[in-house]
């Protein structure tokens, strides 16, 4: 069974809808990642299928029930997500932090059971955020405050975790360090990861199934062999793409490109970069 769709979506701001008519599937167990220009609708599909912004018309529908009418703390239990640019009160301790993703499971006074502290430990754990539990998540460096956003989503037992653009104001290193966790999570703990990346090597990279969005519409959806080509990259960036292979993954990779607009059309079938084999368009 399909444990997370969308039928027929369409979410906006007022009277300005930004994703419309959207129909799609969510892999179960698998990485997706969303790809799209600029306010073609990626954060807000991933607001509107964790119930953070209301849909005005379709459905999304997880595990058989519309998530409009799903209970706040079932639907925390099940789902988690970490927004562009999370912000923690200042001072905020790693340890306190990661603990707010007990949340759905807390009842009376809110006091940490055991299972809270287990789960709790077991997050900084496995995101290596152990040794500065008690230091000020404002006081980490970009990478590390990511690992701790990540640990408290960890720390809320989701088997779904949400993600707008994780590698956004990272250098390289930590933006492989990050998504190499995310990669992880879901080949040992079979979480089911969801994120919005901008570029599109990583995405075909770490991801086993991709969504390709172009105002608010899906042009493509796929393995990462059936959207990173050159037609669906025109159509969804308007650039003329050289696709090969990634010699390291077999993936398909973006080697370089030129706008659309005015640019001419190249041969798609031989690309002689250090062994780097053409991935026909």
């Amino acid at each position: 069974m399909e444990r997370l769709y969308t039928e027929q979506l369409q979410v906006g701001y007022g009277e300005r809808p930004i994703v419309q008519d959207l129909t799609i599937t969510i892999p179960d167990k698998q990485v997706t990642t969303i790809i799209g220009s600029n306010g073609c609708g990626k954060s807000t599909l991933l607001k509107a299928m964790t119930r953070i912004i209301p849909h005005q018309e379709g459905s999304i529908v997880l595990d058989g029930q519309l998530i409009a009418k799903e209970n706040t703390k079932a639907l925390a239990r099940k789902m988690a997500i970490l927004p562009q640019t999370p912000e923690s009160t200042p001072g905020l301790t790693v340890g306190e932090l990661v603990s707010y993703g007990r949340f759905p499971y807390q009842k009376g006074f809110g006091r940490l059971t055991k299972k809270d502290i287990e789960m709790i430990n077991w997050a900084l754990e496995v995101t290596h955020t152990e040794s500065f539990r008690h230091h000020p998540v404002d006081a980490l460096s970009g990478g590390q405050r990511q690992r701790v956003w990540i640990a408290m989503a960890l720390a809320q037992e989701t088997e779904m975790i949400f993600l707008d653009e994780p590698t956004t104001y990272l250098d390289m290193a930590h933006q492989l360090e990050v998504l190499e966790l995310l990669e992880k999570l879901n080949k040992e703990q079979g979480t089911t990861i969801v994120m919005v990346l901008h570029d599109l090597n990583q995405a075909a990279r770490f991801a086993n199934h991709i969504i390709a969005l172009k105002d608010g519409q899906l042009i493509k959806s796929g393995s990462c062999e059936e959207v990173i080509t050159h037609d669906v990259l025109a159509k969804v960036f308007q650039i003329d793409a050289v696709i090969g292979q990634d010699p390291r993954t077999n993936k398909p990779m973006c080697i370089t490109y030129n706008l659309l607009k005015g640019a001419a059309k190249h041969d798609q079938k031989a690309i002689p970069l250090h062994g780097v084999r053409s991935v026909s368009s």
